[in-house]
């Protein structure tokens, strides 16, 4: 099993599962409503221009974080 990761490290179109979510706070239990847990695959889509936000492709569907809350989410990369 490869290291973990930040989230926002990885390239565009690429996929991980995620391993630690670091996210203090109210921000925590919404991601987790949204199916965004621990041992989750997800795919980073793309980055806005500037950066910021970040989409990603959870449980079949889009869904848009902040850049900072996307360092905070840790994933192993898969094949």
């Amino acid at each position: 099993m490869s290291a973990s990761l930040p989230l926002s490290s990885l390239p565009p179109g690429s996929a991980g599962k995620v391993t630690e979510i670091k996210i203090p706070g109210a921000s925590r239990p919404r991601l987790m409503e949204m199916g965004l847990l621990v041992g989750t695959p997800v795919e980073l889509v793309r980055f806005a221009p500037l950066g910021d936000p970040v989409e990603i492709k959870v449980r079949g569907y889009h869904l848009t974080l902040r850049k900072h809350e996307a360092d905070q989410i840790f994933v192993s990369i898969t094949a």
